[in-house]
């Protein structure tokens, strides 16, 4: 999300904060309970629906963003999205999110963003070990090698990459390469074979 639409989320929070707090210092008959978080919460969506402009969807704990910026990493890996890449990124991210045309993009602008800032992959594989059971984490694995395999080939930038996502996140290295093969429409490995 453009860092100016935050900026305006964030004035936006606090002119609401001050409208309450003033409206309770000024003795207005609200229970005590609406000068608290529930009534800035329902005075921010009032804005946001008033103005068109919600606030972020997708908070920096958010396992969707984590999951995201992890897809856009393996997309970019290999220099710039293509697009073949970038058309499999949002149907990944809107079929298993669950998420509406727009909700996919600010998904996506989000994620690259934090994933241009990020050091390493750990702050997004904890978060995801911290929100996600095995299946959920394996799943991750399974929709970064759909977005790598969107243009029909392999590198060993992208394998390192989701060898080095598979191990923080707990997932089996036999996992990793059953996944890898289904997605890539392979057939399944000879007994010790990887």
């Amino acid at each position: 999300m453009p860092a100016v639409f935050r900026k305006d989320s964030a004035n936006t929070d606090e002119r609401v904060h001050r409208l309450v707090t003033g409206l309770c210092r000024a003795g207005m008959p609200m229970r005590a309970t609406h000068c608290g978080i529930s009534m800035l919460e329902t005075l921010r969506n009032f804005f946001a629906d008033f103005t068109g402009k919600h606030p972020d969807r997708f908070a920096d704990n958010d396992y969707r963003l984590a999951a995201a910026a992890l897809l856009v990493h393996a997309a970019t890996i290999d220099g710039d999205m293509s697009a073949a890449e970038r058309d499999k990124l949002q149907a990944v991210l809107k079929s298993c999110f669950s998420l509406d045309d727009d909700s996919t993009t600010e998904l996506i602008d989000r994620a690259t963003t934090a994933e241009q800032e990020a050091i390493d992959l750990y702050h997004f594989t904890s978060t995801l070990n911290n929100k996600l059971d095995d299946d959920g984490r394996r799943r991750v694995i399974e929709m970064m090698w759909e977005v790598i395999y969107a243009d029909g080939r392999l590198n060993e930038f992208e394998d390192n990459l989701v060898w080095r996502a598979a191990d923080l996140l707990n997932v089996p290295s036999r996992d990793r390469v059953e996944i890898r093969r289904r997605v890539a429409g392979e057939g399944t490995p000879a007994d010790g074979e990887d």
